[in-house]
């Protein structure tokens, strides 16, 4: 079972927006800690772009999205949500949702990929100018 599975990408022009969605496992939601999606584009490092604690809804952002991306969590269905406006082309990657279990002592959830176990299959976006 794919413990995560990521749905929302497509093709958008510049100033456009787009809603990701991550479903996660039934085996993942009990013990998970924290969610966070992250991209990679052609070339480049994999990063860090929003995060949230399962508990208190704490959230962190890479500074390339903030005030632009907003994540949130629908802890009943075991959804996470990445809502994404004002899009720009230097958005376009592969977008992944990942999670981790265990204790975070943190008051923000991390944007670093080492602190995460679990990752789907990551979904397409592409931003037009």
């Amino acid at each position: 079972q794919v413990p995560l599975v990521e749905s929302g990408g497509g093709s958008v022009q510049a100033g456009g927006s787009l809603r990701l969605s991550c479903a996660l496992a039934s085996g993942l939601t009990d013990s998970r800690s924290r969610t966070a999606w992250f991209r990679q584009a052609p070339g480049k490092e994999r990063e860090g772009v929003a995060a949230i604690l399962t508990r208190g809804d704490s959230t962190d952002y890479a500074d390339s999205v903030k005030a632009r991306f907003t994540i949130s969590q629908d802890t009943a269905n075991n959804m996470v949500y990445l809502q994404m406006n004002n899009l720009k082309p230097e958005d376009t990657a592969i977008y992944y949702c990942a999670a981790a279990a265990g204790l975070w002592v943190g008051s923000k959830p991390p944007l670093n990929k080492h602190a995460y176990s679990a990752w789907g299959q990551g979904t397409q976006v592409t931003v037009s100018s």
